[in-house]
C-alpha cells in the first residue's frame, strides 16, 4: 500500500487524486494534506474522509482549528506560510504536489530532501528552479520524480519504446485554449478566458492555456525532465485533447499516448509508481468514429510559446523571470487591471527589462526569490502603466 501525501488537496489536482485513492482503498493511504486555506471546510472534510492526522493551511489557520475542533476531529493543523514545505517533509512513499504556482518549488525541494518519491504536478517548480530540483533527482535516483501534467506523462511513457539515442524529438499537444477558432483577441473577457472548451481546471491554469503560455512552461519543464534541448520539443495544436504528446523516433516512427482528456490516469500512473491502477480513466471508445486533428501553433497569435524557448534556451534567471511575471500579469488580468491582450506583452517586456543582468541560474531557493522579486517589481509596474 502506498503511503500518500497530498499538497494542494483543495485544488482540480488534489480532488481527483483523493478520488482515485477512495476508489482504490486496498492501494493507497493518506497520511497529510495541505492546502492555501481559503476552502477550508473542504480540506477538513477531505481529511476526516481519509483518517488524515495532519493538514497543513498557509492561512487562516487558528480558523481551520476552530473547525476541526467543531467537528470533534483529532486532526493537528500546521498553519503559516511554510506550512506545505513542512508537510512534504513528512515520511511517506509519495509526495504529490498539486500546488499552482512557483510557491510549489519549497515544497518540491522538502520532498526530495526527505528523500520522499514526488510525482510533480506543479510544474512552475522545474521552471522556476529546474537546476535545484534536479541535482536532488539526480541525487535520490530517477525514480523519484514522476510527472503528473498529462503531457509529460504521456512522454514518460512514449519514451519507454526506444533508446534514448534513438529518440529525434518529442512533441507536446495543446487543446489551444478557449481562444483557438478566435482571431481577434482584443475583447477577451475573464468569463471568455475561463470557459476552456477541454479541461475543467483551476484559474491561473486556465488563462494560461488560453495564453498558451502554459504550453511554453511545459516546453522548459520537458527541457529538464527529459534532458532534451530545445531544438528538440516542439508543440502542435490538438483541438480533441486525447492525444497528450508523442515521441518521434529516428527511424521514422512516432509513438503517441492517448486517452479521453481526464487527469485522473497521468495521477493515478504517478502516484502507483508506475504501477497502473485499474480503471483509473474510461478508456477511448473505439465502437464510435472519432477525428483527431493536429495543426501547426501560430507565433503571431501565441507569442507566448517562441518567448519561452528563448528564455529556456538562454536559461540563467530567464525562465524563473518569464514565470514570475505571468503571474502578475495573470492576476492583473483577472482583477480587471489590464487586458487580455497586455499578459503575455507584460511578460515579454519584463524578460527584456531582466535579461542582461540574468545570466547565473539560481543557485538555491533565496537566490530563486530574489529573482522571483525583481521580476514582480518589473511586471507589477509595467502593469501599471498599462493600466
Amino acid at each position: 500500500m502506498q503511503s500518500i501525501v497530498i499538497l494542494g488537496s483543495t485544488g482540480s489536482i488534489g480532488v481527483q487524486a483523493l478520488e482515485v485513492i477512495a476508489a482504490n482503498p486496498d492501494r493507497f493511504r493518506v497520511l497529510a494534506l495541505s492546502a492555501g486555506g481559503a476552502n477550508l471546510e473542504l480540506l477538513i472534510e477531505q481529511a476526516i474522509a481519509f483518517g488524515v492526522e495532519v493538514i497543513g493551511v498557509s492561512k487562516n489557520g487558528e480558523r481551520a482549528r476552530e473547525l476541526v475542533a467543531a467537528r470533534g476531529a483529532s486532526i493537528t493543523v500546521i498553519d503559516g506560510a511554510h506550512a506545505s514545505t513542512e508537510i512534504a517533509a513528512i515520511t511517506c512513499d509519495i509526495v504529490l504536489n498539486g500546488i499552482t504556482g512557483s510557491i510549489g518549488l519549497a515544497p518540491t525541494l522538502s520532498a526530495l530532501q526527505a528523500g520522499n518519491k514526488l510525482a510533480l504536478a506543479n510544474k512552475e517548480s522545474l521552471v522556476a528552479g529546474g537546476e535545484l530540483v534536479m541535482k536532488l533527482v539526480r541525487e535520490r535516483g530517477a525514480g523519484y520524480l514522476l510527472p503528473v501534467d498529462s503531457e509529460h506523462s504521456a512522454l514518460y511513457q512514449c519514451f519507454l519504446a526506444g533508446k534514448r539515442s534513438e529518440v529525434k524529438r518529442a512533441i507536446l499537444t495543446a487543446s489551444g485554449g478557449a481562444f483557438r477558432d478566435r482571431a481577434d483577441l482584443s475583447g477577451v473577457t475573464l468569463s471568455e478566458a475561463l470557459a476552456h472548451p477541454t479541461w475543467s481546471m483551476g484559474p491561473v491554469v486556465t488563462i494560461n492555456s488560453a495564453t498558451l503560455v502554459n504550453k511554453g512552461l511545459e516546453i522548459m519543464e520537458a527541457h529538464y525532465l527529459f534532458d532534451l534541448p530545445y531544438n528538440q520539443i516542439e508543440a502542435v495544436i490538438h483541438p480533441q485533447s486525447v492525444v497528450h504528446s508523442m515521441v518521434e523516433f529516428n527511424d521514422g516512427a512516432t509513438i503517441a499516448h492517448a486517452s479521453p482528456p481526464s487527469m485522473k490516469g497521468p495521477i493515478s500512473y504517478a502516484i502507483g509508481a508506475t504501477d497502473r491502477v485499474a480503471k483509473a480513466t474510461s478508456p477511448i471508445d473505439w465502437s464510435a468514429p472519432h477525428t483527431w486533428t493536429f495543426a501547426p501553433i501560430d507565433p503571431k497569435k501565441y507569442p507566448a510559446i517562441d518567448l519561452a524557448r528563448h528564455c529556456g534556451t538562454l536559461g540563467g534567471a530567464l525562465p524563473a523571470i518569464f514565470n514570475a511575471a505571468n503571474e502578475v500579469a495573470v492576476d492583473a488580468f483577472i482583477n480587471g487591471q489590464i487586458a487580455f491582450v497586455d499578459i503575455v506583452t507584460i511578460v515579454a517586456k519584463s524578460v527584456a527589462t531582466l535579461e542582461s543582468a540574468s545570466s547565473s541560474a539560481p543557485r538555491d531557493l533565496a537566490d530563486v526569490s530574489a529573482i522571483e522579486e525583481d521580476a514582480r517589481r518589473v511586471a507589477q509596474a509595467l502593469t501599471a502603466v498599462t493600466n
